[in-house]
């Protein structure tokens, strides 16, 4: 089977929990591998990390420039339009991530789906519908893109998702990130929400944020 061409972070000692990390639009695989030493992670949790290059399609909003990105967005109005299309299928290929880490020893209860902006549309597709349960959903600076097809599979009816978002963020507005919490409320779960004082980025307190999270999550 043909994978998605990833970066992969090796831990020190023999991988047991995997976090597959997705890029936004515009960049790459190694957009977010400079963050890995800054979680300071205890070697004993032993984390590999994965983060897939997207491949590169013509991009609408963009005047039809071909870049690296999940699906193309049709419209940058505030409730976006995007190519769900492009969407499913991006998820589907996370998803073979996710069976290949499986198939490499790694249980499926030590797989954290982590997205930033665009890839954080894909990591809620697919994550919530995987077949097998989770360890966890980290959601930055993004939004739910498939609330209205998005079919939840049960062993992730419980899947613990944390959403974090910048209070000034200009290109993701922090609303539409409420709005996909509300959702998920709505559906059942219990995503733990945090606001930051930034724009479309990450920032030291939600890399530590997101440390402490993923050593709870991944003891």
């Amino acid at each position: 089977m043909d994978y998605l061409p990833c970066v992969e972070v090796e831990p020190a000692s023999p991988a047991t929990a995997t976090v597959i990390w997705l890029h936004g639009l515009g960049a790459d695989g190694h957009d977010f591998e400079p963050v890995v030493p800054e979680l300071k992670l205890p070697k004993e949790l032993a984390i590999r990390f994965i983060f897939p290059h997207a491949p590169s399609i013509p991009v609408t909003i963009n005047q039809g420039s071909v870049m690296p990105a999940w699906y193309d967005i049709l419209h940058i109005d505030f409730e976006r339009e995007v190519n769900e299309e492009q969407l499913l299928a991006s998820a589907a290929d996370v998803q073979a991530l996710i069976d290949r880490e499986i198939e490499r020893g790694i249980d499926s209860t030590r797989i954290v789906i982590a997205g930033f902006s665009q890839g954080g549309a894909v990591g809620y597709q697919a994550a919530l519908s995987y077949k097998k349960p989770l360890a966890g959903l980290l959601a930055m600076s993004t939004y739910f893109a498939t609330v209205n097809i998005v079919d939840v599979y049960p062993a992730n009816e419980q899947l613990p998702i944390e959403i974090y978002h910048g209070s000034n963020d200009s290109m993701v507005p922090e609303q539409l990130a409420k709005n996909s919490l509300q959702f998920l409320k709505m559906i059942g779960f219990k995503p733990n929400y945090t606001s930051y004082p930034m724009d479309h980025s990450v920032c030291l307190e939600q890399i530590n944020d997101i440390s402490e999270w993923l050593q709870k999550t991944l003891a």
